[in-house]
């Protein structure tokens, strides 16, 4: 169970992604863009999901990476948003998004605006010493992800609703105690070991290769012996950090751009109101609607009569489950954030008012207001820092579309070299000698170098045979790269005579382990037909709690033997290396066990099943959505297989 925790953290972090991160406010704004229709890159419930979509869902992502490093105070590394890696992963989020929008949909979910409300003041960093949420720093982190709070509130609703999806299965789930004790004694149980090496390398004198064998091993393994194809390379690159480098933003401008903003910084209006409910949704019939009128009117008449009861009533009385014991109190709010009937009542009453009966798709509301706030603007020497990197982004966005166009022509009118669009956009060239045409070799001088399409323009014969410019390449959201070769090694096989001593090692060394695994394998029969052990070293305890071997794929045979009869023998293939046979002697379980730690492990249990079963039920919603995925993943999976069972 501790291994599956290990072994699948990359679809943990896929569940977080889908239903914790949304609900904070860094979210994406991918349900607010309707971009063109571009090439498919995934099919959702037979709607396309764009080339487009996915690279502006990369920006957002890489654009929220940034800044949480930048919050943290940490470095931020490049390295992980141009991987193929993060391209798939971004990818798989926002296909598991769309299936659940799907879902939405079909299932009619949806969530009370209250709790959206309470939700939004529950985001850490927002709510003031005086209890009020900080409409300004709220504003403030919304306009660094190009949100508005009404865009936010729809995807806090939106996110809060795909939960409920989710949650029935997630926290339905547990493991049984006897299910945890077994497994529990497994884990705490140790054993008694002595072992014998068969070194590989005591059995290399006694081997002998011929020249037949080298040539032989030498033709079956051509490839590995091959230098493969590589070239001497210039490379410019266009990014958000060299775009900004041409981004002057002068006290005018700022001055500017908050005159035309203002609504922008400003605090608007807050109203605190207290309600009561008689709940009559509309599903209820015309008699039990009736009814719920006939009991808010009595209700009225009693604070008209005596105002001061509000709370009281409210909490007697009020089946809003979210506000009924805190006297029907909603908070502050502000306009807009409640349906319009209800809105409209709140902000046409002055303080101390009591509503009329308000009539709104939950039922009878009588309303209070019990205090308003005015509208605030803030000078712009306290939103300054804000102003700016609003103003800052939106510059740098136009600015580097304007670049970018620049870039792109430049490098094909002027084929022969990258230093004219180096010298017009203040760029550096870049060199990279023996870039490999294989991305994993590329890789390693920088990850960028490692993306396919980039290393195809490279490769290209226009530019191995013409020495010419590559086209702008994407290699990264918002990230341009242009190359050019400078001179170009076709693959070569190395002759034979310069890598005869290699090849006599390696031929050698399989032929020792050969013999060692030979050795080694009789020795275990011997043993196991009852012959008497020698060589072995001294007795050590192992179990799966403490590891005291060579490393842990030792120790799945050693617990795994048979020790129904002691002693036990097991044998583990160890190449090139050798072969190593293991002696259990002496099964223990301790008399003692850690309360704590049987604990922990029960409620990762239960955590390991709940991702197990969430992620079968998303794998089934996957399915009644039909998705698609129409390219390849990182590891170069065929898009069917990438797709899984999706199809």
């Amino acid at each position: 169970m501790l291994e599956f925790i290990r072994n699948h953290k990359r679809l943990t972090q896929i569940i977080l992604l889908v239903f914790i991160i949304p609900s904070f406010i860094f979210v994406g704004v991918e349900g607010y863009k309707r971009l063109g229709d571009g090439d498919a890159v995934a099919k959702v419930d037979g709607k396309s999901i764009t080339q487009q979509e996915w690279d502006s869902a990369q920006r957002e992502q890489a654009e929220r990476l940034r800044q949480r490093a930048a919050a943290q105070g940490q470095p931020f590394d490049s390295k992980w948003i141009e991987s193929p890696r993060f391209k798939w992963t971004v990818l798989q989020n926002l296909v598991t998004r769309k299936v659940l929008l799907a879902t939405l949909n079909k299932e009619n979910l949806t969530v009370p605006e209250q709790i959206v409300l309470q939700k939004i003041r529950e985001i850490p960093g927002l709510i003031g010493e005086d209890g009020r949420l900080n409409e300004a720093r709220y504003k403030e982190a919304l306009a660094a992800q190009g949100l508005n709070p009404d865009m936010h509130f729809a995807l806090m609703r939106q996110d809060l609703a795909m939960q409920q999806i989710a949650a029935p299965v997630e926290f339905s789930s547990f493991e049984p105690k006897e299910v945890v004790s077994r497994i529990w004694n497994l884990f705490e149980q140790e054993r008694e070991v002595q072992r014998r090496v068969f070194d590989a390398a005591a059995y290399r004198g006694k081997v002998k290769v011929t020249e037949d064998e080298l040539t032989a091993f030498y033709k079956a393994h051509e490839a590995q012996f091959t230098i493969p194809e590589h070239a001497d390379v210039e490379l410019v690159v266009l990014d958000m950090p060299a775009v900004e480098k041409n981004v002057k933003i002068t006290d005018a401008d700022l001055q500017s751009y908050y005159a035309q903003n203002k609504e922008r910084f400003s605090v608007p209006e807050e109203r605190r109101a207290q309600h009561i409910l008689i709940a009559a949704p509309k599903t209820a019939s015309d008699s039990e609607k009736a009814d719920a009128r006939k009991k808010a009117e009595d209700l009225l008449a009693q604070l008209k009569a005596d105002p001061f009861r509000f709370a009281e009533l409210a909490k007697a009385n009020s089946q809003d489950p979210g506000s009924a014991q805190k006297g029907g109190d909603l908070g502050y709010f502000t306009r807009g954030k409640m349906v319009k009937p209800f809105n409209d009542a709140v902000f046409g009453m002055k303080k101390g008012d009591i509503s009329d009966l308000v009539q709104t798709d939950f039922g009878y509301h009588i309303i209070t207001v019990t205090d308003i706030k005015p509208a605030v603007v803030k000078p712009l020497a306290q939103v300054k820092d804000g102003v700016m990197q609003e103003l800052k982004r939106q510059l740098t966005g136009k600015k580097f579309a304007e670049m970018s166009e620049t870039f792109s022509n430049t490098v094909y009118e002027k084929p022969d070299s990258l230093k004219p669009v180096a010298e017009a956009l203040k760029l550096t060239v870049h060199t990279f000698p023996n870039l490999a045409r294989d991305p994993a070799i590329a890789s390693r001088q920088n990850p960028m170098l490692a993306n396919e399409k980039l290393l195809q323009a490279i490769f290209s014969d226009d530019a191995v045979k013409g020495k010419h410019n590559t086209e702008a390449v994407e290699v990264a959201p918002q990230v341009l790269v242009a190359a050019r070769i400078v001179k170009h090694y076709p693959a070569e096989l190395t002759p034979f005579e310069k890598v005869k001593s290699v090849v006599t090692e390696q031929v050698t060394g399989e032929k020792a382990m050969v013999l060692a695994r030979e050795a080694g394998e009789a020795e275990l029969a011997r043993l196991k037909d009852g012959g008497a052990p020698s060589g072995f070293s001294p007795a050590i305890m192992v179990s799966r709690q403490k590891i005291s071997m060579a490393g842990r794929a030792d120790m799945a045979p050693i617990m795994k033997a048979d020790v129904t009869k002691l002693p036990a023998y097991v044998g583990v293939d160890v190449a090139p290396n050798g072969y190593v046979i293991y002696r259990i002697t002496k099964v223990v379980k301790p008399e003692k066990t850690d309360k704590n730690l049987r604990e922990v492990m029960s409620r990762q249990m239960t955590n390991v099943m709940a991702q197990q079963e969430l992620a079968a039920y998303l794998e089934y919603l996957r399915q009644q959505a039909k998705v698609e995925i129409l390219v390849k993943n990182p590891d170069g999976e065929t898009a069917e297989a990438a797709a899984g069972t999706d199809r």
